[in-house]
């Protein structure tokens, strides 16, 4: 299927969907998994293996088709969550884009990534994770020592359903307080996602119910940059508890000046 044949197809299944059940002042509505391939079947088109892929690209990839977004009040946009087993949930949260800013310092950082591991990368996001572990940016980032204890978690949260974690860290501060790191990585046009984030923090309050969660998502900026942001959940919506940006690049080419600036 073709990428823009998905973006259509895709979109006109979710706009069915939100056309048949949407009632006008509802803040949410439910809708099961099995309901996108009855409606492809009803428009006489054909899904992927994975459903799922539907719900990924529209999270993340294309976003909502006008039908959708013409029903959100001011101030407010619709989300998918998870709402169970092959369960999903619109609802309306706070308009909170997670995006780079464009007047933050840029941080350079001797890069440490093998060569191997750059010349065989096989996708942004692959390639994105591998150079946050080898260049320790989470601990740089947070301050603490981490390790890097999953990739690509896929496991279920009560009431929310199966999800899949990117790469899961563990870690601990100077104090022995202990922490589990959700990463979330977006490279290309992907977007930083919201539901993403409070998936990965419920799964660590029910996994981890004894330790500190704290939820990293990176992000490329460009081909050179990489943006790193914590954020937490509040009232519903997610906020930026602290946002960097780093730049690797040879121990030779270090802005000394830029070092003592730092200091």
């Amino acid at each position: 299927m073709s990428k823009s044949l998905k973006r259509n197809v895709y979109q006109d299944i979710i706009a069915q969907i939100f056309r048949e059940r949407y009632r006008e002042g509802a803040g949410g509505f439910e809708f099961e998994r099995e309901d996108i391939e009855t409606t492809a079947k009803t428009m006489g088109v054909t899904l992927p293996k994975n459903l799922g892929d539907v719900i990924y690209a529209l999270r993340y990839r294309i976003g909502f088709p006008d039908e959708v977004l013409s029903r959100q009040p001011s101030g407010m946009e619709w989300i998918i969550e998870g709402a169970g087993r092959a369960r999903y949930r619109f609802v309306l949260v706070p308009l909170n884009r997670i995006v780079p800013r464009d007047d933050l310092i840029t941080i350079g950082i001797p890069d440490g990534t093998p060569e191997m591991i750059r010349a065989y990368a096989l996708d942004d996001e692959q390639a994105l994770l591998a150079i946050v572990r080898y260049n320790r940016l989470i601990d740089i980032f947070l301050g603490l020592t981490t390790y890097s204890l999953q990739n690509h978690l896929r496991t279920t949260v009560r009431g929310i359903g199966q999800i899949e974690i990117d790469e899961l860290y563990v870690g601990m501060d100077k104090y022995g307080c202990h922490y589990a790191i959700p990463v979330q990585a977006k490279g290309g046009t992907d977007q930083i996602s919201v539901v993403q984030t409070k998936q990965d923090l419920a799964w660590c309050a029910q996994q981890y119910p004894g330790m500190r969660a704290r939820a990293i998502s990176a992000q490329f900026i460009g081909t050179e940059k990489i943006a790193l942001f914590e954020l937490t959940v509040e009232e519903n919506a997610v906020k930026v508890v602290e946002e960097r940006h780093f730049k690797l690049v040879p121990a030779s080419e270090l802005d000394q000046e830029a070092i003592r600036s730092y200091r």
